[in-house]
């Protein structure tokens, strides 16, 4: 069992999402937005963090930033997910430290097993 935290405005994709990952076996932690995202990283270590590109408050590119400036979180895996999904933006993602991106819309299904290999590398 991993202990996620996905940050991500949509409520109805949050909730989405979370149901998938739980019925996984997984511990998810919900934020709404990129600085309560960063309240409960600043609380508790992670295995992996997902974030929404565009988010009220903080996007996650910033939470990111924030996030490489703790020297003990600067090396939690994140998966950043948005439907910013031009070759630009994914690199710009990339470059940020996300260690990985997925577009949205996206199956919740191909999403779990997105999450599963990301948590096999560790």
């Amino acid at each position: 069992m991993a202990k996620i935290l996905l940050a991500e405005d949509e409520e109805v994709l949050r909730m989405l999402v979370v149901d998938t990952l739980e019925d996984e076996g997984h511990d998810v932690t919900e934020a709404e937005n990129g600085e309560e995202a960063l309240e409960f990283i600043k609380e508790r270590d992670f295995d992996l963090i997902i974030l929404d590109y565009m988010m009220p408050v903080f996007t996650g590119l910033e939470v990111i930033q924030q996030l490489k400036e703790m020297k003990d979180k600067r090396h939690t895996k994140v998966l950043m997910l948005s439907a910013k999904n031009q070759a630009t933006d994914q690199s710009r993602v990339l470059e940020a430290g996300a260690a990985y991106f997925m577009s949205k819309p996206f199956s919740p299904l191909l999403l779990a097993e997105r999450i599963e290999e990301i948590l096999d590398e560790q």
